[in-house]
């Protein structure tokens, strides 16, 4: 059963959901203010990552109430190289001022060492960022505008099994991208024939310790912009799934997803060594050959985070709502499985 949500406000006045379901736009309203869980527990994110088979790079701006980070990675698929440098920010408490939507606004972040700016104008979505002493003793710098914004995006929201806590969370996938990158002394460019942008849009309140698996795909198949965003783990998503085909910005649904991770079942990931990723309604079957393992793990007194975004080629195939079968064939995109304790 997967539960759409009707239009409204996102919290009652005991700051839980109004009804927990997945929808294609934002339709319920964010306010923080409404919150009543401990203001130590609010995170607030914007994550882009645009890429085309050659190179991407992702950004974050994230504020988590008594931690914060600004991030930027820089991906070589070519040469399978990444570089990642991210920032902390100390009790930040909202003062990021993240936008109470996607929609509208603008996220900044700057201080002496970087500058990130995510403005949505006229249809367009405008990400500055820099950031010095990046790698080797230089600086990152890039302006990048996504256009083309899909009719339909994955939007959830989802409660914990606490009162007041929860995850509302958007995924605009497809994006076109165009801009450029300068990095170690080189121009890359972006160009939107071949090159996608997606944002990950997160507010909530979380529980302490959690496991979640995610993976998005974007590209061009067969003449069509194709994509898709399939996530379990977080939560209780009992109500609905965020398990989502995009297929020339209209979306189909999909009911569950299965990552099939080597190795993990005794407890030894290895994550590099070939995938396979099924659905429960036989939607969706996939090979995932990877290439690149974005790797970050950090353990800090109470604070511990292991990171896997791996990114390698999609081969399959996906049903639309339609019936319609669209084969995938040696398509970029990622998929990831992160255990937090925050």
């Amino acid at each position: 059963m997967q539960k759409k949500l009707s239009e409204g406000e996102l919290l009652d006045s005991n700051g839980n959901l109004t009804e927990a379901g997945y929808a294609t736009s934002l339709v319920k309203v964010y306010d923080r203010k409404k919150i009543k869980a401990g203001k130590t527990r609010i995170k607030e994110w914007d994550y882009y990552l645009i890429y085309n088979q050659q190179f991407g790079v992702a950004l974050t701006v994230d504020d988590n109430s008594y931690m914060g980070l600004v991030s930027i990675s820089f991906l070589d698929f070519v040469n399978k190289t990444e570089k990642t440098v991210s920032p902390m920010t100390i009790l930040p408490m909202g003062r990021t001022n993240l936008p109470a939507t996607s929609k509208s606004g603008v996220t900044e972040f700057h201080n002496k060492r970087c500058f990130f700016s995510f403005k949505v104008e006229d249809g367009k979505r405008i990400l500055l960022a820099r950031m010095d002493n990046f790698d080797q003793g230089k600086p990152i710098r890039m302006k990048i505008i996504l256009t083309e914004e899909p009719d339909d995006s994955m939007v959830i929201a989802t409660p914990f099994d606490k009162p007041g806590y929860f995850y509302y969370n958007q995924k605009i996938i497809g994006m076109r991208a165009k801009g450029t990158v300068e990095y170690l002394d080189q121009k890359y460019v972006f160009n939107p024939e071949d090159s996608f942008g997606l944002l990950d849009w997160g507010r909530g309140v979380w529980t302490y310790e959690n496991t979640w698996y995610w993976s998005a795909m974007q590209g061009i198949s067969d003449g069509h912009v194709l994509g898709f965003n399939l996530g379990y783990g977080f939560g209780d998503t009992s109500a609905a799934s965020e398990n989502m085909i995009f297929y020339d910005g209209q979306s189909s649904k999909l009911e569950q997803i299965k990552f099939h991770i080597p190795g993990e079942d005794e407890g030894k990931d290895d994550y590099l060594l070939p995938w396979k990723f099924t659905s429960s309604d036989h939607r969706l079957l996939l090979d995932f050959t990877p290439i690149l393992d974005r790797s970050a793990y950090t353990s800090a007194g109470i604070v511990l985070s292991d990171q896997h975004q791996v990114f390698g080629w999609f081969d399959g195939y996906v049903v639309l709502d339609s019936g319609k079968k669209v084969m995938i064939k040696h398509m970029l995109g990622f998929a990831e499985k992160v255990r937090n304790k925050w």
